[in-house]
């Protein structure tokens, strides 16, 4: 009886290349900034403009102490920026040179520090972003003030345009870093409905006390 060769083929598997997890603290950087300086904008300047709205009832003077809060908000934003991530990158930029002279006794973090050289923080990046983000966020009241003649009514519109730019910007910041939807947006918007509250009722509270404007 004759042998029977057995031929074994071996079929290569998928070369299922794993999938890479994306590190979202890479976008920490212009994430914080951008949402940092559209929740800014948004509740500084309606928080602004209610206080003012709490003793004065004209509208241009509303709108007019709007954008003047935007442009010193967005220029304020801007440098106070730029002044930190600079003052972070020169620490980084330090360390990499304590690194460099020490040699081969911090070989690994040599090593890793020039792998990093890429991801230094960019202070320019980080200060339009930031002023950006301030002036597109306080924008919003002052575009929903600026065509309601009637006060009460003006008021009313200002805090619920400014409620749903919260929850906006609370979910896309969220949905960006991969955190907890409700909570991130139930923060944003508690945090502003309270600003709105305290600027409207200490404004209207020193006006009551016969201070003339």
């Amino acid at each position: 009886m004759a042998a029977q060769n057995h031929v074994q083929v071996t079929i290569p598997k998928e070369n299922h290349a794993p999938e890479e997890d994306f590190d979202y603290s890479q976008r920490a950087q212009w994430l914080r900034a951008a949402v940092l300086g559209a929740n800014d904008g948004l509740v500084s300047i309606a928080s602004l403009m209610m206080g003012v709205g709490a003793v004065q009832e004209n509208v241009k003077t509303m709108i007019l102490t709007g954008f003047a809060g935007l442009f010193a908000g967005a220029c304020s934003m801007a440098i106070g920026e730029f002044v930190s991530v600079y003052s972070q990158l020169d620490i980084e930029r330090a360390q990499m040179k304590r690194d460099k002279e020490t040699g081969g006794q911090n070989r690994e973090h040599q090593e890793d520090g020039e792998g990093n050289k890429e991801q230094l923080p960019n202070p320019f990046q980080a200060a339009v972003a930031s002023s950006v983000a301030f002036s597109l966020g306080a924008i919003m009241p002052i575009l929903a003030a600026a065509f309601i003649a009637n006060h009460k009514l003006r008021l009313a519109v200002i805090v619920a345009a400014v409620s749903l730019a919260l929850l906006a910007f609370g979910g896309i910041g969220a949905f960006l870093g991969r955190s907890p939807m409700v909570k991130s947006c139930a923060r944003v918007l508690i945090g502003g409905w309270m600003a709105m509250a305290i600027t409207f009722g200490l404004t209207k509270l020193i006006g009551s006390t016969g201070l003339e404007i």
